[in-house]
């Protein structure tokens, strides 16, 4: 085909009403011509069969994906906070000037705040600090007021998100907290909704239903629909490794206690979770969710989420025991949005050990030497009680030209983070901290932390963003060993190269 200059004469030849050279088509539209707000258009989400992953892993049986990240806030979510606000407020919990505050992952979040701005209430989010900053900047532009709890609180600690709500609604006036973890409305909205347009979508035609296990209300709600509707379908249900909500506990045993995939998983069972209809459970860890929901970007052009992956990985495993005449439904809860900067991006999924970075050419010499030989720093560690002013005035005079203070458990072997001069100053400037305050208040907890046999590969890609990556010894019950940094990095490259 003849490539045109982008600004070349049109050629078109359109008259109104008159005879078009071109083969027009009509799109189908089930859905009313205008809707009164944005939550009308919560639900009939599309239902999209699998084609290329199914073959990629030699599958005989159909996949097929209920898309609810094409909710208008992104997420399955939507359903519930839409009916928890529409119950409450049938029951006058909600009223005019009414504040809403709910404990989440953040999907949740952005229904509630999405709800709220159309019914105008104020809307207050509690949610852990893994959480992706993606939702965070989602839920401030609905006007959503964001409190970010420490990840590694349990479910029922004074610091955790759970109780840092209840304390919040004990202070504010009017206020409420709908509680997705024990609201009715939360089954219910899958019940009567989700599980209804997959029998419809389907016309009932299929055998097994795959979806995420969080605060349960989705497994549970369209798993007690399927069992009225469709007695044969079995109900199977994702739980990630870390999390405990898998029956039989057994399978549940790990030494691991965190999971970076977000939305699904609980260290504790909640009230809405009915694990009695859910006929089997199956474990899922993080590096075959992420790399499968960028497969289904990439294969299928599911603009998904993480716990997608976690969905299809899960469905696929299922498949591979079924033959060419059984069908699986699973549902993908959120989207790509929430997650531009975490498993999409390439550095993310390196830093986390995901993904291992191309070796460039000219690196072979030193890529694949672990990190364990080169030379690492001690940063300084910060004494209890040290206050802010003194603290800056230490990070000036740091002798490692590394502006940081490692911040250290009480016992003094493990690293809770570390406090620089970017996060006092941003605290002073903030108001959130004085000059005569700890400087452990300004604790930045998120860090790259690496093994140390890692490769300096790994370390170089890193380094070309971060002005540092922790190192551990993981053999050693999680010992910190040091910190890399570009500078040191080089000098260990250019002696190697001198010496060839």
């Amino acid at each position: 085909m003849e490539q045109k200059a982008s600004n070349a004469p049109s050629l078109c030849t359109w008259k109104p009403n008159g005879i078009s050279p071109h083969v027009h088509r009509n799109v189908q539209n089930d859905r009313k011509k205008f809707l009164p707000n944005i939550l009308e258009a919560i639900g009939q989400t599309p239902l999209i069969k699998l084609n290329v992953i199914p073959r990629l892993y030699g599958l005989k049986c159909e996949i097929y994906a209920k898309c609810e990240f094409l909710n208008p806030g992104g997420s399955v979510k939507d359903r519930i906070a839409y009916r928890m606000i529409q119950e409450a407020e049938e029951k006058g919990l909600l009223t005019t000037g009414s504040t809403i505050i709910e404990p989440t992952s953040g999907n949740t979040g952005i229904g509630l705040a999405m709800a709220a701005a159309v019914r105008g209430y104020r809307c207050i989010i509690v949610m852990p600090q893994k959480m992706s900053n993606e939702k965070l900047f989602t839920l401030q532009a609905l006007g959503a007021e964001i409190i970010r709890t420490p990840t590694e609180a349990a479910w029922d600690s004074d610091e955790g998100h759970i109780k840092t709500s209840e304390r919040l609604q004990k202070e504010i006036p009017n206020s409420i907290i709908l509680n997705q973890y024990i609201n009715p409305g939360n089954p219910l909205a899958h019940y009567d909704q989700t599980a209804e347009e997959i029998v419809q979508q389907m016309n009932g035609e299929f055998d097994y239903f795959v979806g995420g296990a969080g605060t349960g209300g989705t497994i549970s709600g369209i798993g007690r629909r399927l069992r009225e509707l469709i007695p044969k379908c079995k109900i199977i249900a994702i739980d990630p490794v870390g999390s405990i909500l898998a029956e039989p506990q057994e399978i549940n045993e790990t030494h691991k206690t965190f999971y970076d995939v977000e939305g699904v998983g609980y260290d504790f069972i909640p009230t809405v979770l009915d694990r009695n209809v859910i006929d089997e459970w199956i474990k899922c860890d993080d590096l075959e969710s992420f790399n499968m929901a960028r497969l289904l970007i990439k294969k299928e052009g599911l603009l998904c989420g993480g716990s997608s992956g976690s969905a299809v990985v899960s469905a696929i495993k299922l498949g591979k025991k079924l033959d060419e005449n059984q069908r699986i439904v699973v549902l993908l809860p959120d989207g790509i949005r929430n997650y531009m900067t975490k498993f999409v991006s390439d550095h993310w999924m390196i830093s986390r050990g995901y993904m291992d970075p191309k070796v460039p050419s000219g690196c072979e010499s030193w890529w694949n030497i672990p990190v364990s030989n080169l030379e690492l720093i001690r940063p300084d560690e910060l004494k209890n009680g040290t206050t802010c002013k003194d603290a800056i005035e230490r990070l000036k005079n740091n002798k490692n030209n590394l502006d940081i203070m490692l911040v250290v458990n009480d016992n003094g072997n493990k690293v809770r983070g570390y406090i620089n001069l970017k996060s006092i100053r941003s605290g002073l400037i903030n108001g959130e901290v004085k000059l005569s305050d700890p400087a452990d208040k300004t604790l930045i907890r998120e860090f790259i932390q690496l093994s140390s046999d890692v490769n300096l590969g790994v370390i170089a890609k890193l380094l070309e963003k971060e002005p540092f990556v922790f190192i551990f010894d993981y053999r050693k019950d999680d010992e910190f060993i040091g910190i890399a940094t570009q500078e040191y990095l080089m000098k260990f490259i250019d002696n190697l190269m001198n010496q060839i």
